[in-house]
């Protein structure tokens, strides 16, 4: 498996040298090849007609935050060939101002994909005619998926009993003010949970 891997990564680096910056197979056996985000589009739809490739299902679109780089995120596809019997990974480099062309041209379901990846992660998708949030609020501020983004968010919602209606409130408690021990029940802790009796009694 991994030899036909190499081999396909191979013949989609020859056939698309000017978007393919590299791939490689990993010790579990999955492709990844990178490419330049403004080819993203012309690659996955030649993609899914190469008789090689026949990469017809697009099984997720997703992001990587990397804060510290200048290239902060990583847009990232994942397809599968039904007649080949292959995974690919697509990663292609992004800057947080950068528009990523819309892939909903060659996969319809990518549209609802792209979409989340706006909503968590702010990248932009040039062409989807549908970009709008799709899991958080519409009023929503930030995106959550960003490593910068607080734990606690930037507002919290509740239902306000005299007012009849949601309302939206700055967050009281900020990040610094919250303690985490991170510690197991087995491991110190001063409280006593049902059932460890039965430890002390084999004992």
């Amino acid at each position: 498996m991994t030899a036909a891997l190499k081999e396909l990564g191979q013949h989609i680096a020859d056939r698309q040298a000017d978007a393919v910056i590299g791939y490689e197979v990993s010790d579990h056996g999955e492709l990844t090849v990178e490419i330049t985000a403004a080819t993203a589009a012309d690659v996955i739809e030649w993609m899914k007609r190469d008789a090689t490739c026949r990469f017809s299902t697009l099984v997720d679109i997703t992001a990587v935050d990397h804060p510290a780089r200048d290239r902060r995120f990583d847009v990232v596809w994942h397809f599968l060939s039904m007649y080949q019997n292959h995974r690919v990974r697509l990663k292609a480099a992004v800057r947080e101002e950068d528009i990523v062309p819309s892939v909903t041209g060659t996969h319809a379901a990518a549209g609802w994909y792209e979409r989340e990846v706006y909503d968590m992660f702010g990248i932009l998708f040039a062409g989807n005619a549908d970009l709008r949030r799709i899991l958080t609020d519409y009023g929503f501020r930030g995106h959550p998926l960003r490593k910068d983004f607080p734990t606690t968010g930037y507002t919290e919602v509740r239902y306000d009993d005299e007012l009849k209606r949601v309302v939206y409130e700055p967050v009281k408690l900020v990040q610094e003010y919250r303690q985490f021990d991170f510690m197991s029940p087995w491991e110190g802790a001063e409280y006593v949970l049902p059932g460890d009796e039965k430890a002390e009694e084999k004992a």
